[in-house]
């Protein structure tokens, strides 16, 4: 059973998004939800008891769940999202250098054919989305 598909489609109805999912070896599953307008404690309340009484039903083992927003550093990991945010400022890690390096921030560009472009100081850097081990947005105060 696909768990992040089914809470998937289960948000969905809902009007959420899933962000993310954490499974830890000691059974707690953390769930990072949002939506256009931002995430109360009220939403969290909602989809726990709703994704309780889905996973009871699916018989979906876990010990105890965690719903949450993403945070303002929030992952970027859909192409959705890396279109979602373009112009916002985002931190990159690679699995393989490009250019002897792992690590970039920058703008988020245009995504185009599985490849973004990211503004680093105004030199514009292309890398290929299967080469991304982690994105998230940066915070800007």
């Amino acid at each position: 059973m696909d768990v992040a598909k089914l809470v998937e489609t289960t948000l969905g109805g809902l009007g959420y998004e899933l962000v993310d999912i954490e499974v830890s070896a000691r059974g707690l599953m953390r769930v990072f939800i949002d939506k256009p307008e931002g995430i109360s404690l009220q939403d969290c309340e909602l989809v726990s008891h709703q994704l309780t009484r889905l996973f009871t039903v699916e018989g979906v083992n876990f010990e105890r769940l965690e719903i949450s927003s993403p945070g303002l550093d929030r992952p970027i990991k859909k192409q959705a999202d890396f279109v979602r945010f373009i112009g916002q400022k985002a931190q990159l890690k690679l699995r393989i250098p490009l250019n002897g390096r792992k690590n970039f921030v920058g703008i988020l560009g245009e995504l185009q054919d599985d490849v973004l472009q990211l503004d680093v100081d105004g030199v514009m850097v292309l890398i290929v989305l299967s080469n991304l081990d982690k994105a998230r947005l940066v915070p800007v105060f």
